[in-house]
């Protein structure tokens, strides 16, 4: 060993000393080499030569030793200070992804909560691109509308909301039949096309003419439709499998949140209804007190009147006077009874609809002489509830009552009957004047009178449908189909 040939066999425990003890474990292992080194050389070696080649071993041991706790020091707090880095990346990438989930959330129960229209949409498009945005990408880019089939264009596919649009996109209205569009409505499901420049429907939107990908998600509830999700991006990759289904999901709460904002508009249209059919029955009720019974008891003052000064001068004639108030206060009496049962017809509600129509006919027949013959199903009557039974009667009572007063009909038809399972026929027929339903119905409003109105806005209250059939000179005809459960209104709706 002291020749040197084995000057290096320390070095392997020396490094590892300063690997795993630093500098101390230098300083150890140096002195337990010295030590070997300064017995061996007492021992087997009495040269002065002996002494340098101990201490040079001795610095180079030193030397190597803390190089290599040095470097390992400084490579250890490099690593560790890459862990750190990596451990602030990941708590950053957390957080964001975290404050990302809050928006998220927040952004579905204010779309659940929200019941303006087009709150809702806007809410959508802002719920998707957070929900695509993480820390490794952006939704920048990004291009999103809500498509939706306008009430006053059947057929057509409008812009309710979105993003990135030009104004001359805002104003484009798509049959939504063909390409993309058409193909996700047809198949009722997400299409993705990573080729939309020859789209025939998609090629219309100028913001468009940049993305090479497209994304549609129908907005479906059963077999209605009510538009698309549509999402378009420059990068033909962009809408992976990841992506596709967070835009699922919010195409889902979407389409929950417009049935809550269309119930809700169609709860406040209802209620305007049900306000205006009020209001007009209470009108109705005016009008018929003053043509009816008020006139009657003004003629009654009169007649009474003039009776008192006929005593003193014809005793004879008098009694034939007081004849005649007695008729007149007799009809009068029928009209207000008969007013009375049309207001509030008791025995609708203790004997049923079919009772109750029999008793309109005799009532008619009693106080105005006009025949009506009533033909109602009294077994499908337990079937519909009492207030559909309310609000049928009061439709064929307007009808009648129309009837006898502008038709001129010798005969009135009356007839309730299920024509399907769970669907009640309701039909009205006089053999009156008849009159042209176009003309009728364009000038309506210029009428005095909306009984017309009134019982088309009582058929939407059960979601009926309601039709008129007339033709001057050959009578009219009316018809009401009454859905008994909600399967049957479904199918009526399918069907109309």
């Amino acid at each position: 060993v002291l020749d040197g040939s084995l000057w290096w066999a320390g070095l392997l425990p020396l490094f590892s000393a300063a690997l795993y003890f630093k500098g101390r474990g230098v300083l150890w292992i140096t002195l337990l080499i010295v030590v070997s080194l300064g017995a061996q050389a007492f021992l087997f070696s009495t040269t002065s030569g002996v002494l340098i080649y101990v201490l040079a071993s001795v610095a180079l041991y030193l030397l190597v030793g803390f190089a290599t706790s040095y470097l390992n020091t400084r490579m250890c707090a490099m690593v560790e200070r890459n862990q750190q880095d990596q451990h602030e990346a990941q708590q950053q990438a957390e957080r964001i992804e975290e404050e990302r989930r809050r928006a998220i959330y927040h952004l579905i129960s204010s779309l659940s909560a929200t019941l303006n229209y087009q709150r809702v949409l806007e809410m959508a498009l802002d719920l998707s691109a957070t929900a695509l945005t993480t820390s490794e990408t952006s939704s920048e880019n990004l291009i999103s509308a809500a498509l939706l089939y306008a009430e006053d264009e059947p057929g057509k596919l409008q812009v309710g909301s979105a993003r990135r649009f030009t104004p001359a996109d805002m104003r484009i209205s798509l049959p939504g039949t063909s390409g993309l569009i058409g193909r996700s409505i047809d198949a009722g499901g997400p299409r993705l096309s990573k080729n939309i420049s020859k789209d025939p429907e998609l090629g219309r939107l100028v913001a468009l003419r940049t993305c090479s990908s497209a994304y549609v998600v129908p907005l479906r509830d059963g077999l209605d439709t009510y538009g698309v999700l549509l999402f378009s991006h420059p990068n033909e990759e962009y809408f992976t499998t990841e992506r596709r289904d967070v835009l699922d999901i919010v195409g889902n709460q979407l389409m929950i949140a417009l049935q809550n904002a269309r119930l809700y508009r169609d709860l406040e249209v209802e209620k305007e209804r049900v306000t205006k059919i009020h209001e007009e029955a209470r009108n109705k009720l005016a009008r018929d007190l003053h043509d009816g019974p008020t006139q009657s008891v003004a003629a009654l003052a009169m007649r009474t009147n003039f009776a008192r000064r006929l005593m003193e001068r014809d005793i004879d004639a008098t009694a034939e006077e007081l004849f005649k108030i007695e008729d007149l206060a007799r009809r009068t009496t029928k009209e207000i009874r008969h007013m009375l049962f049309t207001l509030r017809p008791l025995v609708l509600e203790s004997r049923g609809l079919a009772v109750a129509l029999d008793s309109l006919s005799h009532n008619v027949k009693e106080t105005f002489n006009q025949d009506v013959s009533v033909d109602a199903d009294e077994n499908i009557v337990p079937k519909i509830e009492m207030n559909k039974q309310a609000v049928m009667f009061a439709i064929a009572e307007e009808a009648v009552n129309n009837a006898r007063k502008h038709a001129e009909a010798a005969h009135i038809w009356v007839r309730l009957k299920e024509i399907e399972p769970d669907l009640v026929l309701l039909e009205i027929e006089d053999d009156g004047v008849g009159f042209n339903v176009q003309d009728m119905e364009a000038s309506y409003e210029n009428r005095g009178s909306l009984g017309m109105v009134n019982m088309r806005e009582r058929a939407k209250l059960v979601n009926g449908a309601f039709s008129i059939e007339s033709t001057a000179g050959e009578g009219t005809r009316i018809q009401i189909v009454i859905p008994l459960t909600g399967e049957a209104a479904d199918h009526l709706r399918r069907v109309l």
